[in-house]
């Protein structure tokens, strides 16, 4: 497989590529050079990036403790 380097030193990923390492829009991925090759992998998340994403609204502890009892007690019988 190849593709070509465009005139601001970008390159198209190969879609087989892609799918192999599951990268999807907004991945990053790392690059290496070991002995005159050039290796190309996934970068791995970092957990604090992901913060911020779910949003939440303000809980009311009492009832989410009653709700979980509840849970447990309904799973045992």
């Amino acid at each position: 497989m190849k593709s070509k380097i465009t005139s601001k030193y970008q390159t198209t990923i190969p879609k087989e590529i892609r799918k192999k390492l599951k990268l999807s829009v907004s991945d990053s991925i790392e690059w290496e050079v070991e002995n005159d090759t050039v290796v190309i992998k996934p970068a791995k998340s970092n957990i604090l990036n992901f913060m911020g994403i779910i949003k939440i609204g303000k809980g009311n502890i009492k009832n989410d403790i009653e709700l979980a009892r509840e849970s447990i007690l309904k799973d045992i019988k």
